[in-house]
């Protein structure tokens, strides 16, 4: 992923601490803090104003003062901080909310750039945008009356938002089909869940993939495990990768369903931010089952909190690649009605002590924000802290897994069929000529010969060896593809989880989950 995408998706759902909450505490300290440097704080000012002045007066060009500002000073101000304070314009402002809030006003779909064209990737089940019949592939060439041509993905983003109740019409060019089609769609509330999967991946197995800690996480866990429960759940997968983090109070609400009352969860403090402490208050009402917890590179802040949490307390086995090493918490200060900042103002450690945050003392941006996901990057393990069994746990660079699963990576000819974007194509023409797939299906070797041509006619360039040795990596993807097209977007999930090898590898750690479990009970029962 390119580091830059990274950054924006690590800062977007950073580990939140609401200001409406705490602002009282945060506010007065900071004013405290700083009155003693008031005078310096003053002439640092003037000296601001002087050189916007000359600015506004000698450039060469007209200027806009406000972006100068608000794009320009005060996002370097906070990049010399730390890597995650930011300021968040109207525009980001308002995505942020909507990612806490866990809902939107729009269409409900996926939509992305491919070729310099808008697409629609899936419409979310039940949304207006499925319940119309738009599909994957659908090309956006207007937007009430507007041609979307070289229109970039953020500005298409918000002419289809809009307040529910109103309508919009879609133009969409759909490959196969020779007139364009019209669509007009009625915006509505739009969820936007944090927990994408929840389903039993084997009898009495549990799967849950949670994407982002929003205001509704909470809840979604609650609804799944109740439903698990009702079928008899022996065992739980949670997967907590590519979950860059989110509200630091739903990351303490997911730990506090697995612990027993009174455990510690968290703790946080900074200068200006008295240490407190997060506890299991609720706790797990003596329900303890053998827990896996997949995480990865792009696991970052809240997710690393539940993964610190539940491994210092020996209560799941971890297991991936190393975690991002984001442990500092924003607070966010509104800034008017439309903007604000999100300030470090503490850094959290788990349980046994552990700060996750890496160092980022002299180290760019683009180095920051890579370096946990590539191949030489190794965690430091000079701070050793200890479980409650005793086992040796490591910080200061994310979270170490208990058991490492090597990330599984894309060889050259995958990549190409992405960037080609021929798996989706296929898919999208496939279900088209097959309107009602037969139940169950499997990509079969007729199939996959079809998908060979497609290629072929495609041009896309692969040698024999390429396709035979790629088989079975093209029939689970097409698997994915096709059922994404052919039915919604939770049925494609559900085909890519459970036909993932890194998943299969993380059900076959269940057993020590188990002996993990035991050996934590045994300990008890000696004390």
């Amino acid at each position: 992923m390119n580091p830059e995408k990274r950054r924006l998706l690590l800062t977007l759902p950073a580990a939140i601490l609401c200001c409406s909450l705490l602002g009282g505490v945060f506010g007065s300290r900071v004013v405290v803090a700083s009155a003693a440097s008031e005078g310096e704080v003053a002439d640092s000012i003037k000296r601001f104003t002087d050189v916007l002045a000359v600015v506004e007066r000698n450039y060469a060009d007209q200027i806009d003062s406000e972006r100068a500002i608000f794009s320009g000073a005060i996002p370097n101000l906070l990049h010399t901080l730390d890597p995650h304070s930011q300021f968040f314009d109207p525009d980001s402002f308002r995505q942020l909310r909507d990612e806490q809030k866990g809902q939107y006003a729009g269409v409900g779909m996926q939509i992305a750039t491919r070729n310099g064209n808008t697409i629609v990737v899936a419409p979310f089940p039940k949304t207006p945008a499925y319940k119309a019949g738009l599909r994957p592939g659908d090309v956006i060439a207007e937007v009430d009356g507007e041609a979307m041509d070289g229109v970039n993905l953020g500005e298409v983003a918000n002419r289809l938002r809009g307040p529910a109740g109103t309508q919009v019409k879609i133009v969409v060019v759909r490959r196969g089909v020779d007139d364009m089609l019209n669509f007009e769609v009625t915006r509505a509330a739009i969820p936007y869940p944090s927990i994408s999967s929840s389903f039993f991946i084997k009898p009495g197995i549990g799967f849950i993939r949670i994407d982002r800690f929003n205001e509704t996480t909470g809840k979604e866990l609650d609804k799944a495990l109740a439903d698990f429960r009702k079928e008899g759940l022996k065992g739980l997968v949670l997967d907590l990768r590519k979950n860059r983090g989110g509200l630091l109070s739903e990351g303490v609400y997911v730990s506090d369903k697995f612990l027993e009352r009174g455990k510690t969860i968290v703790s946080h403090y900074g200068r200006s931010s008295p240490e407190r402490k997060y506890k299991a208050k609720r706790g797990n009402g003596g329900e303890v089952f053998p827990m896996v917890v997949m995480v990865d590179c792009d696991s970052a802040s809240a997710s690393e909190i539940v993964a610190g949490a539940l491994q210092d307390h020996d209560r799941a086995l971890i297991v991936g690649t190393p975690t991002f090493g984001k442990g500092l918490v924003q607070t966010v200060y509104p800034m008017g009605k439309t903007a604000g900042l999100a300030l470090t103002t503490a850094r959290y450690y788990t349980p046994s002590g552990r700060l996750i945050q890496r160092s980022y003392d002299d180290v760019s941006l683009w180095k920051y924000y890579s370096d946990p996901c590539s191949d030489k990057y190794e965690p430091r393990t000079d701070e050793v802290k200890l479980t409650d069994q005793g086992r040796r746990v490591y910080g200061g660079g994310g979270i170490t897994p208990d058991v490492r699963i090597a990330e599984t990576k894309l060889n050259e000819f995958q990549v190409t069929l992405w960037r080609s974007y021929s798996l989706q194509t296929f898919a999208q023409e496939y279900t088209l000529q097959h309107p009602k797939l037969e139940p169950n299906w499997e990509p079969t070797d007729a199939v996959l010969e079809e998908f060979r041509q497609f290629l072929y006619r495609e041009k896309v360039e692969f040698s024999e060896a390429d396709f035979s040795e790629n088989a079975d990596y093209i029939k689970r993807t097409l698997k994915r593809e096709v059922y994404v097209s052919a039915y919604d977007l939770h049925e494609g999930e559900y085909v890519k989880h459970t036909l993932d090898p890194d998943v299969q590898k993380a059900l076959d750690l269940l057993p020590e989950a188990k002996e993990l479990l035991e050996s934590s009970g045994r300990l008890i029962a000696r004390q």
